[in-house]
């Protein structure tokens, strides 16, 4: 009785086991309205250095490392010495490897690192049919006891 009563309970074990192992592995299933995963943006770049400030402070050069192709707007971070930082905007005036970046906040020193982190645009799933759509519906088609009105009124 004991071996039969241990063995009922080994099965009992087995498929239970069994049944959470394959719970654990499915996935759920993905429907139509669930949120996509946001976009990962990526590590922070070195993209240059700041080659020159102009006394007024308002704006920096960018030295730099390559080909130059960020965008104007994008924002540029620097490092420097004793933990200094800064937040640049770019102007999108570049001449040769100089490019323009205005100075948005913190201070900045001439050699200070800048760094660009590319962080893509959110996708966005399409957008419904607009209801009011630019060709007007057709007028519908008379019947027979529309057609008769119109031909007593003629």
């Amino acid at each position: 009785m004991k071996a039969h009563l241990a063995g009922q309970l080994a099965c009992i074990l087995i498929v239970a086991s069994a049944s959470c192992a394959q719970k654990a592995t499915e996935k759920p299933e993905k429907s139509a309205n669930s949120p996509r995963p946001p976009a990962k943006a990526t590590a922070p770049k070195i993209v240059g250095r700041i080659a020159s400030i102009p006394a007024d402070r308002r704006f920096v050069l960018i030295q730099s490392y390559g080909e130059w192709n960020i965008g104007t707007g994008t924002i540029l971070t620097t490092r420097g010495d004793d933990e200094r930082s800064a937040n640049l905007l770019v102007t999108g005036e570049v001449l040769g490897e100089f490019a323009a970046a205005d100075l948005q906040s913190g201070s900045v020193e001439v050699g200070d690192a800048v760094y660009s982190r590319h962080v893509p645009k959110p996708v966005t799933p399409p957008s419904e049919p607009d209801s009011t759509s630019e060709i007007p519906p057709e007028p519908p088609l008379p019947t027979d006891d529309s057609a008769e009105i119109l031909l007593k009124n003629n």
